[in-house]
Order: structure tokens, then sequence, then C-alpha cells
């Protein structure tokens, strides 16, 4: 098979993202810069300075995401959506720290500030970030934005990213599990409480249509990213293996998808 017939991944090219706004791609960009500035930040200035890219990160990761949405759905049913997930994102992490249910019994440190419940503001904004990419990763191979099929691959492709995430984030001492589990130090009850809240929020978002290329941009970028940093700087070669096999066989199935299916 000649390279041009390869299934390219078509989605990747950035001239796909002529007609977003500029202010999305300028916010990706610096997204990028933040995330990989990371690890100089902790060796030039310790971990302060690298619990402050994290949060530049999460922030500026949010808002591109948010701006995508905007310009895709309009300001009302963007901030709808974005309130959704931001209030069901803090509820069952509030829920999870009071009671261990349904993620497992875990505690947020001090380090990420301010804090409501136990629960710092930053979290919700991780989920705002990540689940519309994931979202647009099950529209792109399910053809789909509702129903069983689209909801249980949004669920699995936002809990695929945690495979990454968590892992990093108790390396980092941003939070702590009671009784560390099986998956990395990582409860399993933790993965099956994440599939189980990002179906339901996703249920009661119920997004529209798109915008699909763009946020699977983010979600590979996320990706590539998350990957490269655990093998190259972090040295957690165990969670950078399967995240990575994890985001990316679904990522693949993207790309895989007949340009007809396409969407």
């Amino acid at each position: 098979m000649s390279i041009k017939h390869l299934p390219w991944p078509h989605f990747l090219n950035l001239r796909l993202l002529a007609n977003t706004p500029r202010a999305f791609k300028g916010v990706l960009v610096s997204w990028v810069v933040s995330f990989l500035a990371l690890p100089w930040l902790e060796l030039g200035w310790g971990q302060t300075a690298l619990v402050a890219g994290v949060t530049l990160g999460v922030l500026l990761q949010a808002t591109a995401v948010f701006i995508s949405l905007v310009y895709a759905w309009g300001l009302s049913r963007a901030f709808w959506t974005a309130t959704v997930v931001l209030v069901l994102a803090w509820s069952s992490e509030a829920l999870g720290v009071a009671t261990g249910w349904p993620f497992g019994a875990y505690t947020y440190t001090d380090q990420l500030q301010p804090q409501l419940a136990g629960v710092p503001l930053l979290i919700p904004l991780a989920w705002l970030m990540m689940l519309p990419p994931a979202w647009a990763i099950a529209v792109h191979i399910t053809g789909a934005r509702h129903g069983l099929a689209f909801v249980g691959l949004s669920a699995a492709a936002f809990t695929a990213w945690d495979l990454f995430l968590d892992p990093q984030m108790v390396a980092w001492g941003l939070w702590q599990w009671a009784s560390p589990g099986g998956y990395f130090g990582i409860p399993w009850l933790n993965y099956a409480g994440w599939l189980l809240v990002s179906a339901l929020i996703t249920m009661v978002a119920r997004p529209p249509t798109g915008p699909v290329r763009p946020l699977i941009l983010v979600y590979t970028l996320t990706w590539l990213l998350e990957m490269s940093g655990l093998i190259l700087f972090w040295g957690l070669f165990g969670p950078a293996l399967v995240g990575g096999l994890g985001m990316g066989s679904l990522i693949w199935l993207a790309w895989k998808e007949p340009e007809g299916k396409r969407i």
C-alpha cells in the first residue's frame, strides 16, 4: 500500500482549521506551548511553578474547547452545555470526596486552589476541556449524536484520558487515594466511576451537531502530549503505554472511518 492510500488523519490537517475562529487557534497554540513548558517550569522553579503551569494549561484548553462550542452552537447553547458539565462534574467530585463513591476513597491535596467542598474548582474545568473532545471522537466513529453507542463511546473516550491523568496527578502530589489500587496505584473503581459519570453527563447535556474536527484535534494533541511527556520527562512508562493504547486506539478508529462517514 502506498503512502497516499494510507488512512491519513484528515482532521490533523491544519487547513481544516481555516474556518475556525482566530481566537480558537491562538488559544490552542498557547495551550500546547504551556503543556510543553511544564517540565521546564518544574526544573527551573519547582513544584509551585508546575502547579501554576497545570492551572494555566487547563484554563487554556477549556477556553479553546468552549470557543469551538460557541462557534458551532451559539453562545447560549454552549453556555448551557458548559454549565451542565461544570455543575455535574463538580457535584460528582464533591460526592466522591465526601463518600468515596463512585470513584473510590480519595482526597485532593491543598496544592490546587481555590477549592469548594474539598474539590479544586479547576477540576470541573478539566472535565469541560476533555468531554466535548470525547463527544467528537464518538460522533466521528459512530456517525450518531445520541443513543447508547454514542454515549458509551463518549464515556470510553473520556475515561481513556484518565489512564494517563490519574497516575500523573498522583505522582505530582495533587491528589491521593486512601487505598492505592491495581492500576499503577489507582483503584479500578475509579475508572468505573469515570465511565458512569461521563455517560450520565453526556445524556443530560445532549450535545447537538458539531464541532467535530477541531475537537478531535484537541483530543489527538492531548494524546500526543500526555504520552510523550510521561515517557520523556516523568518516567511513567506504564501509564504512558496503556493510556497511549487506550486513547490512540480510539483516534485510530476515527482515522480509519471511510470518507463518506466523516461528520
